[in-house]
């Protein structure tokens, strides 16, 4: 009877219930309500549901020697969150979203690029209010990209500068990401008037096969060489919008931009997720970073917004842009545009920004992709 005693007790002590404690229940809280975003909301269900469901992965009480946690060597968790740890899966997601990508309304209408550079000033807004809340100067760049409202290139940058705030900046990326109809459109509609809401703006000329071909080429060996430590997105991204356009590598495209863009979205969704472990994310910085990352977020949009108000001083009737796609300068590609139409037909039923605002919307990913290699050439 005492053997048997024994052997429950030793069993407990392995049990999720005697190791829990009340950071592991709230950790798993916020899991169940991401989850609960993706599905009832329909918020990024892609993201936050691997998400909400990795965190409370990460958060099952487990005894430490069972060689099952993420931050445990050797354990299948640790070695899928290499993935993450050592920046492999961003530069896989990029190659996907190049092959996802038309960059048609930005070949047409180059000087929407300038939109994305604008809204990029939101991720070097964040890092001087990073470093004045006493964050060191690689922890504030790699808090500072959260407002490209890009979760691969957050990843990315943090793995290289701050590996240990991963976890915070990256969920709060792609919390943002989700957020980004309700983050922005309060914001559109305080900085534009009626009337600038309902601008119509010309329709984009039709684009060449060639020109497309040509563009990630050109695109790519001009901003690599501007930034070489961004090469690993850079190159990555032109790649795939490459196999995309060049007629010859569809079956690469196409896998590319589905089942393996499908599948590293799913493992580091789970793998950021089960990193987030109450007692390395429950923290006074993780509550700043989440703070910061929405600050930047909406320095982003601020930005894009009045920088489009700021070019219609210069330009004539009938050339001015609708500042409504000016919040389409993050990366948060396509959600930021979709944004932009429907506050536009919101104001004008009939004038649809949609097509107009994915050139600021693609010009904020390579923008994101730059501005992650500035920072990381600066500080790595």
């Amino acid at each position: 009877m005492e053997n048997i005693i024994d052997s429950l007790q030793q069993f407990w002590q392995f049990t999720g219930f005697a190791n829990c404690t009340w950071q592991h229940l709230v950790m798993i809280l916020i899991g169940l309500v991401f989850i609960t975003l993706g599905i009832v909301k329909k918020w990024e269900p892609l993201l936050l549901v691997p998400i909400g469901f990795g965190i409370i992965i990460g958060n099952i009480p487990v005894m430490s020697g069972l060689n099952v946690s993420i931050y445990e060597q050797g354990s299948v968790l640790n070695i899928l969150y290499q993935g993450v740890r050592q920046g492999w899966y961003p530069p896989l997601i990029f190659l996907g979203i190049g092959a996802m990508t038309d960059f048609s309304a930005l070949i047409s209408q180059p000087r929407l690029i300038l939109i994305g550079a604008a809204a990029q000033i939101g991720i070097f807004g964040a890092y001087l209010l990073a470093l004045t809340l006493g964050f060191a100067p690689n922890e504030a760049g790699a808090i500072g990209i959260i407002g490209g409202a890009d979760g691969p290139t957050a990843i990315f940058l943090s793995s290289k500068l701050a590996p240990e705030l991963m976890g915070a900046i990256a969920v709060s990326a792609y919390s943002y990401m989700a957020l980004v109809p309700i983050i922005q459109k309060p914001i559109m509609l305080l900085l534009t008037t009626k009337k600038e809401r309902i601008i119509r703006m010309n329709k984009p000329r039709v684009v060449s096969q060639r020109e497309k071909i040509i563009f990630p080429i050109v695109g790519f060996i001009c901003t690599a060489f501007i930034v070489p430590s961004g090469l690993p997105l850079l190159g990555m991204l032109f790649f795939g919008n490459l196999l995309k356009e060049s007629g010859v590598t569809k079956r690469l495209a196409t896998t590319a931009s589905g089942p393996l863009i499908d599948v590293v979205t799913t493992l580091i969704g789970v793998t950021v997720g089960a990193s987030t472990q109450a007692d390395v994310f429950l923290s006074a910085k993780s509550v700043k970073i989440f703070g910061l990352g929405l600050l930047s977020f909406v320095i982003a949009t601020f930005c894009g917004v009045l920088f489009v108000k700021l070019m219609n001083l210069f330009l004539p009737e009938g050339k001015k842009i609708n500042p409504l796609i000016g919040n389409a300068g993050v990366s948060a590609v396509p959600d930021a545009a979709r944004v932009s139409e429907s506050v536009g037909l919101e104001a004008d039923p009939s004038n649809h920004l949609l097509t107009h605002a994915m050139a600021p919307n693609v010009a904020g990913v390579i923008g994101s992709a730059v501005a992650a290699g500035i920072l990381l050439g600066f500080l790595g």
